[in-house]
């Protein structure tokens, strides 16, 4: 921490010994986050001396260093009050470069014209007061900031322009559209700076760039894209869409299919790959579900028979997005061990509302999810490690999101249909979903979807010899085992189910099952006493296996 000789240097002292003193504190301090020690008063003096200073005519390496330590202040989210203030923050952003203001001739932003190393070191104090501070919030959404960033974004197009410089300024204007503090400042970048125009320009410019270089993203281009991404996520959420615009319908229409480019683009790092994937998904579940078919590429004949991989050609259209973020869900079941509801909930969300609403989407997922079934019909759904085995297993999972959206997955794979679902994932597995939609007692669609009636029969040979041999409930094919009624005379049948019922009413006196019935609506309802379930004979599921059609 600065001794009172430090700050003597800080308030008076020669530029050389300025910077000299900076650059020792900036080292001692460099993984400080919090300064229990330092008074108020003290840490308040430091603080002033540096505005001091950085309002002075100072060579660029010495501002860099007065920022430098300025940072290492803004870390800590106790007795803020000489950071946020209105000179600091002023001072901030018009060395950062983004400040903003009306002249007699029209909007102006100022731009710094001297060391961009002075504008990335003045945009990370920024983007650390706009997390720690509310007030650094309210003011930053009102004193032009946000106009200066938007702005500034049609010069990213500039080789000379440090990709620092709009990485920070990605991350400024983040923050100021995620905090809650400045929820007006979503429907003002989105409608009134044009900033959704302007960040798809950005996106599209990078994409561009590398395609016509032949290379792939770098790690610095998949962080800015990132950026972006998140901030066009912020932008769309929960704002309701003009109806009847044209001009918003050809911005989702660009923006679908720059979303494509990104799923489909080459990255130095596979864990870049799956970053990118990530924040595209997290926007795809934003967009209105009509604009999807962008996701797909028309192919005409000529150029189905010039692709080599032909997996990627389906219904005359190019379905390498689908394969992608069958890709992505399939990585994401085998690493998310941790934070699973985070990790799964979009990419099964994003699928749902894909293959629900576009045909052609649904039927190609079915293919690749649900092919038809041939010797793994001997196992249990749930045993293995393709996809169908991994939502089959989400089906069961304490996480009520996850499984439910597994569920809704495969079940619209299914064209919504009971028997159909029974077949894939066994009863066991789906009566969660069944008893959710009323459909317990029903053997036909659930007629929610609209989905095409075409029909083809799809029943391997393999299956076709074993399926009367498949256990609905468990969903596999099971060896015939002997009845362990056999033999038993009508009193020992009576004394054995009377053994059954005192269990039952045992355990459901201690809290620990709730019999249920199963009512007219196909749901479940509980009884008081197990003696009801004498009432009406038990439902047994049921599993016609009808040809499956896409």
């Amino acid at each position: 921490m600065m001794s009172e000789s430090d700050v003597q240097v800080l308030l008076s002292g020669s530029e050389p010994d300025l910077q000299s003193m900076l650059t020792r504190f900036s080292v001692e301090n460099d993984k400080v986050f919090a300064f229990p020690d330092l008074k108020p008063d003290v840490k308040e003096k430091c603080v002033n001396g540096l505005l001091m200073r950085l309002d002075q005519n100072l060579l660029p390496a010495t501002i860099v260093s007065c920022l430098q330590a300025f940072r290492i202040f803004t870390r800590e989210k106790m007795h803020m009050e000489s950071l946020v203030s209105e000179r600091a923050l002023r001072l901030l952003i018009r060395l950062a470069g983004i400040e903003y203001y009306a002249s007699e001739h029209g909007d102006t932003v100022t731009m710094q014209n001297g060391n961009q190393d002075v504008m990335v070191e003045a945009q990370k104090c920024l983007c650390n007061l706009i997390f720690n501070s509310t007030v650094a919030q309210q003011f930053c959404c009102k004193c032009g900031c946000v106009e200066g960033v938007v702005q500034r974004l049609k010069t990213y197009g500039d080789p000379d322009l440090k990709f620092q410089i709009k990485f920070f300024d990605m991350r400024i204007l983040f923050l100021l559209t995620a905090l809650p503090t400045c929820m007006e400042i979503r429907p003002r970048v989105r409608y009134e700076l044009h900033g959704f125009t302007y960040l798809m320009e950005v996106l599209d410019l990078t994409l561009r760039g590398c395609e016509e270089r032949s290379i792939a993203l770098s790690d610095e281009e998949v962080d800015l894209c990132s950026e972006i991404l998140k901030i066009l996520f912020n932008i769309t959420v929960a704002l309701e869409k003009k109806s009847a615009d044209e001009e918003e319908d050809a911005h989702f229409m660009r923006l679908v299919s720059i979303l494509r480019d990104l799923l489909l683009c080459r990255t130095a790092t596979k864990e870049k790959k799956y970053e990118i994937r990530s924040h595209t998904v997290n926007l795809l579940i934003n967009i209105p579900t009509d604009f999807y078919e962008e996701l797909l590429t028309p192919l005409n004949e000529s150029d189905v028979h010039g692709i080599e991989n032909k997996d990627i050609e389906y219904d005359g259209k190019n379905m390498e997005a689908i394969i992608s973020l069958l890709d992505f869900l399939q990585y994401r079941l085998e690493t998310s061990k941790k934070s699973v509801k985070e990790n799964l909930t979009p990419i099964l969300h994003c699928l749902v509302e894909a293959s629900r609403h576009n045909c052609s989407i649904r039927k190609f997922c079915r293919i690749k999810v649900l092919p038809p079934l041939r010797s793994e019909v001997c196992m249990l759904p749930e045993e293995g490690t393709t996809l169908r085995n991994r939502l089959c297993k989400l089906l069961t999972s304490p996480i009520t999101e996850v499984k439910d959206l597994a569920a809704h997955f495969l079940f619209v794979l299914c064209k919504e249909n009971v028997s159909r679902m029974i077949k894939y994932t066994g009863y066991g597995n789906c009566s969660g979903l069944l008893a959710q939609l009323g459909l317990l007692r029903l053997n036909e669609s659930y007629n929610k979807g609209e989905y095409s009636s075409d029909s083809e029969d799809s029943d391997t040979e393999e299956y076709t010899e074993l399926k009367d041999k498949v256990n609905p409930v468990t969903g596999r094919w099971e060896e015939d085992k002997p009845n362990p009624l056999e033999g038993m005379s009508e009193e020992q049948k009576e004394y054995e189910a009377e053994q059954l019922l005192q269990t039952m009413d045992k355990l459901q006196k201690q809290g620990i099952i709730q019999p249920c019935r199963v009512g007219e609506d196909g749901k479940p309802h509980p009884v008081e006493h197990v003696l009801e379930l004498l009432g009406s004979p038990a439902t047994e599921p049921s599993c016609t296996h009808d040809s499956d059609s896409n």
